[in-house]
């Protein structure tokens, strides 16, 4: 009986490591897709605050007694 679990447990791991990497590999595709997503609105957001901080800086034509 001895053999017989032996047997089982090399072919077990065998199987663990292909099914593993065949597992994993859309996770971390999934995982990759999301913190790129995450990382470009970030960005963006970064973006439209400098955008919006540079107009709040800026002189203003209203109040300047136009025509």
């Amino acid at each position: 009986m001895g053999k017989e679990v032996q047997a089982m447990d090399w072919e077990f791991i065998v199987a663990l490591v292909v099914a593993i990497p065949i597992v994993l590999l859309p996770v971390a595709f999934v995982w990759y897709l999301n913190i790129g997503g995450i990382y470009a609105t970030i960005r963006e957001a970064r973006r439209r605050r400098a955008a919006r901080r540079e107009r709040e800086a800026a002189p203003t034509r209203q109040g300047q007694g136009g025509a």
